[in-house]
């Protein structure tokens, strides 16, 4: 699961320091790990109703404002920073991979990290800077959650690609919380944490190794094909594409141990190309860990960096805690019972963790039927409502039936519910 960059499929990244501020965000630099978190209990409230205060700033509301109180909750939670938490592991894992396999010129690690830019973005941000269409379905407002027309939740990471790059980083990890409005079941949750890498590549620094260097280029005027964008050459293309590859496949084996086997499909996002999922074979099944790909020239551009190519990729770390920790409900990482939590305290980020279940007890089902409001009614809202109401106690949500009156439409769900006592 690649999360948005799977959402986007069309078929089935120092030069400088970076500045105090990209755009307004709070970042830091790439001798620290992290930035300051925002507690959650100060992170949102809604003074009236015409206006939606949120990390100290004001956001007025309009026709696309659709974030519930449910969702604001979870901002300023940054769950992939609190020590021990099973996605702060994975992070960490990743993390230490990067700073110890990838080293700069000065001895220092080539990779910058940043896992506390704030999830309020702008929908430029969010999706003209990354080249999505207007018209595109991730745009969507049943799909997303909007403050208002002009600001977001983010979606992906990959929301702060562009200013990152802009602000003159070659190599880095962002991390953070993301909101999508989704179906409810054991692997869908309106907030999950996701990492998103890049690196690019000066004509120097991708030929370095190769003789008579000046004879190669990262571009030209040529044509758009299957293998490669109309302004870079082969030679270029298959270098970053190699390297990308070997990077993520290093990446996956020190997390889930030596001997795996990896593949890769083919896709479709707007913002690489080629594209590319990652699958690996895991206790003998293949499963889809993260998208990738050499990302659109224009996007680099763009940003400022237009005599160098360069690769992006993104993963959600609840997918690999998920897989590597046999969890198999993805709300569980929201939960604050000890019993959950204390599996994780371990004295070494990289020891085997295998989660045992909190409870034996079977859920409660409960069928309901229901004529639906409006035209303009999504599938989402009913999930949105049935998450306010039932929070995480609400483990499903099936279609079962529905009938269609010449004037409206009746709909029959059936809830699946946890039972919270201990076992």
């Amino acid at each position: 699961m690649a999360m948005l960059w799977k959402f986007m499929r069309v078929a089935r990244y120092s030069k400088t320091a970076l500045p105090p501020k990209v755009r307004g965000i709070l970042v830091h630099s790439r001798h620290s790990s992290s930035s300051k978190s925002v507690p959650s209990d100060f992170a949102a409230s809604t003074p009236c109703s015409n206006t939606v205060e949120l990390l100290g700033k004001s956001y007025p509301q309009d026709d696309y404002s659709n974030v519930t109180e449910k969702i604001l909750s979870k901002v300023g939670k940054n769950l992939h920073n609190k020590k021990h938490h099973p996605l702060w592991l994975i992070k960490e894992q990743v993390k230490d991979h990067f700073y110890k396999q990838y080293i700069g010129r000065r001895g220092t690690p080539l990779f910058s990290v940043y896992d506390g830019l704030s999830p309020v973005v702008t929908v430029q941000q969010n999706f003209d800077s990354l080249l999505i269409p207007q018209n595109h379905a991730s745009r969507k407002k049943e799909d997303n959650y909007y403050l208002n027309r002009d600001h977001m939740l983010r979606a992906h990471t990959s929301a702060h690609q562009w200013d990152l790059i802009h602000s003159g980083l070659d190599a880095f990890l962002a991390v953070g919380d993301v909101y999508r409005r989704d179906t409810i079941d054991n692997t869908h949750y309106p907030v999950f944490h996701q990492m998103e890498g890049v690196r690019l590549f000066s004509c120097h620094e991708l030929f370095s190794n190769i003789k008579d260097v000046e004879s190669f280029q990262l571009f030209e005027q040529g044509h758009r094909t299957a293998h490669k964008q109309e302004c870079h050459t082969m030679e270029a293309v298959r270098l970053v594409e190699f390297n990308l590859k070997q990077v993520l496949t290093k990446l996956m084996t020190h997390i889930f141990g030596d001997g795996l086997q990896v593949r890769w499909v083919d896709c479709s996002f707007p913002f690489t190309h080629p594209s590319f999922e990652m699958e690996i074979n895991f206790q003998g099944e293949w499963l889809e860990v993260l998208g990738c790909g050499v990302m659109e020239q224009q996007l680099v551009n763009s940003a400022g960096a237009q005599d160098k190519i360069g690769w992006a990729f993104g993963l959600g770390l609840e997918r690999l805690a998920m897989i590597l920790y046999d969890i198999p409900d993805i709300r569980l990482f929201w939960s604050e019972d000890e019993r959950f939590l204390k599996q994780f305290i371990v004295p070494h980020i990289c020891q085997k963790i295998k989660f045992q279940p909190l409870s034996r007890y079977p859920p409660l089902i409960n069928d309901i039927s229901f004529w639906l409001p409006s035209e303009t009614y999504s599938k989402n809202d009913f999930y949105e409502l049935a998450r306010t109401i039932g929070g995480d106690l609400i483990e499903k949500v099936v279609l079962l039936d529905e009938f269609t009156h010449p004037n409206r439409r009746l709909v029959q769900r059936r809830l699946v519910t946890l039972r919270s006592a201990k076992a």
